[in-house]
């Protein structure tokens, strides 16, 4: 999962996208990216690390221009290596950049077929960059030293006929301006954004609306899915469905995790999708597991937070935060190797003893996935002197890889993977493991925008929406995450369970 954003405005950008970065620093911690257009040069500066450590007063004061794209990364497809933080960019034709967030199912075939008959090199391992050489390739096939917006969006429309997977785009032409896209899917997100100024409208796309609030812009929409946005170096916006066939089905993960509760992703409320799924799991407990002698409701910071809250209120039982999380210690998907990461679970959690002693206590978290940390957090509350520890996950079991842009482990490092309820309650060790039903999570998240009518849950159910992945392309997926933890390079979901950095 990445977080990408875009602007055209009548002044300066530079502070307006770092600021955009920052409220989407949830979406990745792995790399940033920036890059302007000033006079016909495009001006750029990424790094590894956090968008506070990339960025420095030098680099801003570098970052001139009134166009420019941004990216947090979370790598996906391809590795770590600051070579492969975007923003990424091509000089033919006119100079061209984009930032990407999702994931291409194909990018193996595209990149092989791009070199026969485009004869364009793909520099590092990413999706990324293949993406923005197509998207290149069907602009240079125009044959124009000026586009309209006729050609970008004919170009666009290519892109999807050759594509598959998730993808939402961020891309400038230099000479033209700046165009957003989205998969035919809309399995990834993508919002728009506008401000009025005296000297005309300002325009910017964002992963998500936090982003375009926080920085002064009026969120106006998400981008249709499919659908193309071009916004020219004056300030005209064109926008037009550059897909034969769009459907419309957002990952449910995002309401259940990724995304800030502050966002509205495809007019649905974040917030408000999590506290239906609070109410949802809290009366299934209510009617299935009355029998539970359940104290209190405790959750594990800090997306479940909001969760936890409506269970209590449906189960009328008191609400506490028995966990403190230390905000400063180093992200657990960078430590080399599990004792590490196991370590590093307790330096950033601690339990209040005083909301544990004596009591039987439910533990609500927002999904389960390798059971590792669900295992440590258990151990934590009987050692606070908890007597019964039972545990609620927001999300059904995981049971299958995510494909689109998030980086699950492979199948057999999921703890829901080929097993049932109380083998993975046995394992965690906890005295009763509560599990949200698929049908009510996506009621939950449907309740908000009931035009909806099918979300991306394939991490569910192994139903990949977009037809196209077989168990011959999981196999190769699963060999190449096990591939890069051989190799050190801990991916952004090597502790999923602990991300929980987006309220």
């Amino acid at each position: 999962m990445c977080g990408i954003v875009g602007i055209v405005g009548k002044q300066p950008v530079n502070q307006a996208l770092y600021d955009g970065l920052t409220m989407l620093q949830h979406r990745g911690q792995d790399a940033a990216g920036i890059m302007t257009v000033d006079h016909n040069t495009l001006r750029l500066r990424k790094a590894n690390g956090l968008v506070r450590d990339v960025f420095h007063t030098r680099h801003m004061h570098r970052l001139t221009g009134n166009i420019g794209i941004g990216h947090t990364r979370y790598p996906t497809a391809g590795s770590s290596s600051s070579a492969e933080a975007q923003p990424f960019y091509v000089n033919s034709p006119f100079g061209i950049a984009m930032a990407h967030n999702g994931n291409l199912t194909n990018a193996d075939a595209l990149q092989e077929n791009l070199f026969k008959s485009a004869r364009r090199h793909i520099n590092t391992t990413s999706d990324s960059e293949v993406l923005l050489n197509i998207f290149a390739h069907e602009l240079d096939r125009a044959g124009k030293l000026h586009l309209d917006h006729e050609d970008i969006f004919k170009a666009v429309g290519s892109v999807h006929e050759q594509t598959k997977g998730a993808y939402a785009v961020v891309a400038m032409i230099i000479g033209h301006g700046l165009v957003a896209f989205r998969d035919p899917w809309g399995i990834r997100p993508l919002a728009l954004g506008k401000r009025e100024t005296a000297d005309g409208n300002e325009y910017m796309v964002a992963s998500e609306s936090v982003a375009i609030d926080g920085t002064g812009f009026t969120y106006m929409r998400d981008v249709e899915p499919g659908e193309a946005i071009y916004i020219n170096e004056q300030g005209e916006l064109f926008s037009r469905q550059c897909a034969s066939k769009p459907q419309h089905c957002p990952c449910i993960f995002e309401y259940v995790y990724f995304a800030r509760p502050d966002s509205f992703i495809d007019n649905i409320s974040v917030y408000a999708s999590r506290v239906n799924m609070g109410r949802k799991l809290g009366e299934k407990i209510k009617r299935d597991y009355a029998h539970l002698d359940i104290d209190v409701v405790i959750p594990i910071p800090e997306t479940s937070c909001d969760i936890a809250l409506e269970m209590a209120n449906v189960l009328d039982l008191p609400y506490r935060q028995g966990f403190v999380k230390n905000r400063y210690i180093g992200r657990t998907f960078i430590m080399p190797g599990q004792t590490q990461r196991r370590k590093s679970v307790r330096r950033k959690l601690n339990a209040i003893s005083k909301e544990f002693a004596g009591k039987n206590v439910l533990l609500v978290d927002d999904s389960i996935v390798r059971g590792t940390t669900s295992e440590q957090i258990i151990e934590m509350a009987r050692e606070a002197g908890a007597k019964k520890v039972y545990f609620a996950s927001a999300a059904p079991e995981i049971r299958f890889p995510n494909v689109y842009g998030i980086d699950m482990p492979s199948a057999n490092e999921l703890i829901g993977h080929g097993r049932e309820g109380q083998e993975i309650c046995d394992l965690i060790k906890a005295d009763g493991l509560i599990y949200q039903e698929l049908d009510d999570l996506i009621a939950a998240v449907k309740e908000e925008n009931p035009q909806l009518q099918r979300f991306e849950t394939s991490v569910f159910n192994g139903q990949y929406i977009t037809g196209d992945v077989n168990q011959d392309y999981l196999d190769r997926l699963d060999a190449a995450r096990n591939d890069k933890a051989r190799h050190g390079e801990q991916s952004e979901d090597a502790n999923l369970e602990l991300h929980n950095d987006n309220d």
